[in-house]
């Protein structure tokens, strides 16, 4: 067992609905301990791949983007969700739906922060469905870069999103693989890795 799978066995609750609550160390309150072990990992396990940028997701995916970032010494850029006053129309846009917000997002990157010779590497907190990853994935190919690779702190295997996205030929690297988890008997099992 790893250290993310033993912190989630520690910290996460299940909630109803195939929801994993983490967010006392990943998604509202930060362990900047385990940021920095995600981060030493998924460098460990990309090892030998050419990344010259970090590409997530606001918001959770942006600590650990961050940490990885600093490791490979490269600039780190995350989709925004929503449009603000200082928006650019010159824009890269995709769409994602959310498994946990049950929504679609407009997800976008200015068009000076993603280019053609990008080497991407695309990084978030949580794989169900992959929607998420594949819209990121349209913005980098909208850029025309090239994606090196894609790392999750937590993947959801009973879910379609990692099946997909190997089967589509990615290199997908996942801290956890949760096999199942029973929000009655406050249980899970990972995957054997």
């Amino acid at each position: 067992m790893n250290f993310l799978e033993e912190k989630i066995l520690c910290d996460g609750v299940i909630k109803p609905g195939n929801i994993l609550k983490i967010d006392n160390f990943l998604n509202h309150q930060i362990d900047i301990d385990i940021m920095r072990q995600m981060a030493y990992e998924l460098k460990r396990r990309f090892r030998g791949v050419e990344v010259n940028k970090v590409l997530t997701i606001e918001a959770s995916g942006i600590a650990i983007a961050t940490m990885l970032g600093n490791l490979y010494d490269v600039p780190v850029v995350f989709a925004k969700k929503g449009e603000t006053a200082n928006c650019t129309d010159d824009k890269y846009v995709s769409s994602a739906y959310s498994f946990t917000h049950k929504t679609v997002n407009n997800v976008f990157v200015s068009r000076p922060y993603l280019n053609a010779t990008d080497k991407v590497l695309i990084v978030d907190d949580f794989l169900a469905d992959g929607e998420a990853v594949h819209a990121l994935i349209d913005l980098v190919h909208q850029a025309g870069g090239e994606v090196s690779g894609i790392g999750i702190a937590v993947e959801k295997g009973q879910q379609k999103g990692g099946r997909i996205l190997r089967e589509e030929g990615y290199r997908l690297e996942s801290i956890a693989i949760i096999e199942e988890m029973d929000w009655e008997t406050q249980t899970i099992r990972f995957r054997e890795q």
